[in-house]
């Protein structure tokens, strides 16, 4: 059997209403906010008792989400905020964008600061890394052809 699709990346936030708020500037659409709950939910996760605001957004063309969480309990048990670029796991989230220029103008209210510098990929790709609310490292590309 093949997999169908990928159908979130999760994303664990302390500050969920201004992670929602970056990422809907960014032009991802808030499907919904839930409590995640009970001993199901404790079951899956393996972290038994656990309370979790989640906000699920979904890009423009709906193929994408990602679920942002905010763990009320348990507690996160650790940080990665200001890892490098090369630390072990996952990495970051990359999203296409038509207007790097402008997106970076409508992201640095919001808090985002560049990684490093914009760069052009062989003539087709302009494309950085951004830190974003509470230090997540996002992806922006603008294909140039």
């Amino acid at each position: 059997m093949a997999i169908k699709r990928m159908d979130n990346v999760g994303i664990v936030v302390e500050d969920l209403d201004a992670t929602i708020d970056f990422f809907r500037e960014l032009g991802l659409e808030l499907e919904g906010r839930a409590m995640i709950e009970g001993e199901w939910a404790g079951r899956v996760t393996g972290l038994g008792d656990q309370h979790v605001e989640i906000a699920m957004m979904r890009t423009p063309d709906g193929h994408s989400r990602l679920e942002l969480s905010r763990f009320l309990r348990p507690a996160v048990v650790a940080d990665h905020r200001n890892a490098p670029v090369n630390v072990l796991g996952y990495l970051r989230v990359m999203f296409a964008v038509d207007d790097l220029d402008e997106t970076l103008e409508r992201l640095r209210p919001r808090g985002a600061a560049l990684v490093g510098d914009v760069v052009d990929y062989e003539g087709v790709y302009r494309l950085c890394y951004i830190r974003g609310p509470e230090g997540l490292l996002i992806g922006l590309a603008q294909e140039l052809r």
